[in-house]
């Protein structure tokens, strides 16, 4: 297996980008042991790339890029907001030199119309992400679809859900973007889903049930684990746990009961975690 191990910005600071903090997070991410960050692009875009491109390498630090679409974007009925808005997000990732951009790219995140995905609504998803696949393939970038749980989102709430799209649009660089706090929610277990995958599958946010240290919750790590040694998986593992000692993070993501682990120990304990298990 090809891995790389990463943090998401998230893990050291709240999903509202600010120059100061982006720049504490890379250093923190950094000088934990990671291989790369996740950046969780602003839907604002204001965001300096030149700059971050400049802390990474100044830091030695490899970066992936995401984006959420917000209820502004929702694909089914927004499609020219959601295209224009990754098309902005691939030119940002483009200029961190970059080659992946993951997250939720299928729908606004709480946005519902009341009924299952209709067959309109996946023709509509199709044709954005053809478009944006062909954008990003100029610019040498792989587009990961990251599906959530059925509280945040009718659209794509499963691996099958994503790779069933993912085949209609008939482009090479559409990938798949797992999350292990909402597979625990939407999957039947962890290992069929990443078989099925094979190497459609680069990126994977690794967080445990209560979005706290691996292995004290109720995600199943040896059938992941098993499911990527079977695969051979060539991609990246990033963090994406959060912890209440993170100013403004209990809001932010819902994280309501006190965190057991600050950001520093999640961090490094669930990095130990991981390359345990996998190397």
């Amino acid at each position: 297996m090809k891995i790389k191990f990463g943090a998401s910005l998230l893990s050291w600071i709240t999903p509202l980008w600010t120059a100061e903090a982006g720049h504490y997070a890379i250093k923190k991410t950094a000088k934990t042991g990671f291989d790369l960050i996740e950046i969780l692009l602003p839907n604002s875009m204001d965001f300096d790339a030149p700059t971050v491109k400049r802390q990474l390498k100044e830091n030695n630090l490899g970066v992936a890029c995401s984006l959420n679409l917000p209820k502004e974007a929702h694909i089914p009925f927004y499609p020219k907001e959601a295209l224009a808005l990754m098309q902005k997000a691939l030119d940002k990732t483009a200029a961190l030199d970059a080659t992946f951009l993951g997250g939720v790219l299928h729908g606004g995140i709480g946005v519902f119309s009341g009924n299952s995905l209709t067959e309109d609504e996946k023709e509509i998803i199709t044709d954005v992400w053809g478009q944006a696949a062909v954008y990003a393939d100029k610019r040498g970038i792989t587009i990961g679809i990251e599906p959530i749980n059925r509280y945040e989102s009718y659209v794509c709430n499963t691996a099958a859900n994503v790779r069933e799209l993912t085949e209609k649009t008939g482009v090479s660089n559409l990938a798949l973007h797992l999350d292990t706090f909402h597979m625990n929610i939407e999957e039947a277990n962890f290992y069929d889903p990443v078989i099925a995958s094979g190497s459609l599958l680069k990126h994977i946010h690794i967080t445990e049930s209560n979005r706290g240290m691996p292995g004290e919750g109720t995600v199943n790590w040896d059938e992941l684990f098993a499911a990527l040694r079977a695969i051979d998986f060539e991609g990246n593992l990033v963090l994406e746990n959060f912890s209440s000692s993170v100013p403004g993070m209990q809001q932010a993501v819902s994280l309501w009961q006190k965190s057991p682990h600050d950001a520093q120990e999640l961090a490094v304990g669930s990095l130990q975690f991981l390359k345990e298990r996998l190397l």
